[in-house]
């Protein structure tokens, strides 16, 4: 693999240290980012999560991130957002009430709302199995049904969305990961769903 310029966001609410373990594995060493004008120096950025969508929003925007995330966006930067980091990418969410997102891809979080809770708990947890259609890009290399490690009470809407994308059913289907032009997301934790994860974010540096 070439020698990439690879930044984690450092916001206070990332699982920061499992994904710059998982990436050194893979022979990167990235770099933490805690001023957002820094994101301009680098090829690919990764917006790791986890916590509520609104306090995540609001440390965002405290620092700078949130006016910086959409220039390096404009200008091609590959950005990555895991979990919580793939939520913020979105429109908005109802989590402590309705909250704007980044908005880099237009679809809206909400909770999951199940009528049989002693089957589908909430929070979501553990390995479950990923459809994968269009095995190309972000997805290149994953089998048809891929197992990776999800924890979460929200999740992304799948309706209209239009870029390369495999989904995910708990009791609904949703969207698990996604790529968008140069805007990626993973519902799950790559760091954590071992070779599945490894191959996805191998995919993710990988992109020009």
């Amino acid at each position: 693999m070439d020698i990439k310029r690879v930044a984690i966001i450092d916001y206070g609410m990332g699982n920061i240290w499992s994904v710059s373990s998982a990436l050194k594995y893979l022979g990167v060493e990235a770099v933490l980012v805690t001023e957002s004008e820094r994101l301009i120096d680098f090829d690919y950025v990764i917006l790791p999560g986890v916590g509520s969508f609104k306090k995540g929003m609001e440390k965002l925007q405290q620092r700078g991130f949130d006016v910086n995330l959409h220039k390096v966006a404009k200008r091609g930067t590959n950005i990555l957002g895991i979990c919580l980091g793939m939520q913020l990418l979105g429109s908005h969410s109802t989590e402590d009430g309705n909250t704007g997102g980044l908005g880099l891809v237009c679809n809206k979080i909400e909770k999951f709302n199940f009528t049989d809770s002693a089957k589908f708990k909430i929070p979501h947890v553990g390995f479950n199995s990923v459809s994968v259609k269009d095995g190309t890009g972000l997805f290149n290399g994953l089998p048809e049904s891929a197992d990776f490690y999800f924890t979460h009470s929200y999740r992304m809407s799948i309706e209209n969305f239009e870029g390369n994308h495999v989904v995910c059913n708990y009791g609904t289907e949703f969207l698990a990961a996604f790529e968008y032009g140069n805007i990626c997301g993973t519902q799950f934790h790559p760091e954590k769903s071992q070779t599945n994860g490894l191959v996805l974010l191998k995919n993710f540096l990988s992109k020009k």
